[in-house]
């Protein structure tokens, strides 16, 4: 007997198959698409590629998360080479309001913000002797006219900045350089500087281990720095106009202080005449002073 051969198509074979494939067919029709694999990454719509690359207008806005050679990414820094056009002024979105940005650092309104609710953009205010704004110093453009008045000798008896503009410089840039805590301002009389402030945190200050501080406590310097502005009450209605200043821009604050030496007659007066009430008296390493504070419980009562 001769062995049995399998015939050459074997019945079946073709049925299954086609069967098989129509199985995948149903089970794969209409299922949603797979996630590349991991060490695939997906294509980002509309990104240059190097078919389209040259197409690419110059000035396209770059793909936010992706770097573009002559494109600025929202939200990271702009640099001479990859955005000479960026205007690195300009808000950042993302960052806390009245941020800016300058060379990838905080621009300083942004610290100011954060500890002195951004002096720089308090409103002006209508006082009996004109409108009075308060403006940050510029050191190289208000350096000249504050060393003049730091050498004013009514002044520098209190003040002890007398001397070339150096002195005067220090005391201003360790202000400015710092995180914040003291703003030094003029203050512009119907847009003429006639004065100079600074509003600090005294909470912050070495001021509060000289009395119960509280929290955003914030304090008070002044000088006025014409002669013709001196003796006819505008120190008094300054000193209430930027009370009324802080009181309006920093929500926090309840109380404003000040801590005139206390061999300053008319200091003392003015700050009396502008809604302040004598605290106590306190020794500070330099002077003794008459601790003056204004609540804001009291602002339309003193």
């Amino acid at each position: 007997m001769s062995p049995t051969r399998p015939p050459t198509d074997p019945p079946g074979d073709d049925t299954l198959d086609l069967r098989v494939d129509d199985l995948v067919a149903l089970l794969t029709r209409g299922a949603p698409p797979q996630p590349p694999a991991p060490d695939t990454p997906a294509p980002i719509p509309d990104t240059p590629t190097p078919d389209n690359l040259a197409a690419t207008p110059a000035n396209s806005a770059a793909i936010p998360g992706s770097p573009a050679t002559g494109t600025f990414v929202p939200g990271t820094p702009a640099t001479a080479a990859g955005n000479p056009a960026a205007d690195t002024s300009a808000p950042v979105p993302g960052t806390p309001t009245g941020a800016l940005f300058r060379g990838g650092h905080p621009h300083r309104e942004l610290l100011d913000g954060d500890l002195l609710d951004s002096v720089a953009s308090w409103s002006p205010a209508a006082t009996p002797v004109g409108s009075f704004r308060l403006v940050p110093v510029r050191l190289e453009q208000d350096l000249p006219l504050l060393t003049r008045w730091m050498n004013d000798p009514a002044v520098a008896a209190f003040w002890e900045l007398a001397g070339p503009e150096t002195v005067t410089a220090d005391h201003l840039r360790a202000q400015l350089e710092g995180d914040g805590r003291s703003v030094p301002c003029l203050g512009l009389l119907d847009g003429t500087p006639m004065s100079y402030f600074e509003i600090y945190r005294a909470d912050l200050d070495p001021l509060a281990r000289h009395y119960p501080a509280r929290p955003h406590d914030t304090g008070l310097h002044l000088l006025i720095g014409g002669t013709a502005d001196r003796g006819r009450g505008v120190g008094t209605t300054l000193l209430r106009a930027v009370a009324d200043l802080v009181l309006d821009h920093r929500p926090r604050c309840t109380r404003i202080l000040a801590e005139p030496d206390l061999r300053n007659t008319p200091s003392v007066s003015a700050f009396l005449g502008g809604g302040f009430r004598y605290a106590a008296e306190v020794d500070l390493p330099d002077k003794r002073a008459a601790l003056m504070i204004r609540d804001r419980a009291l602002r339309h009562v003193l």
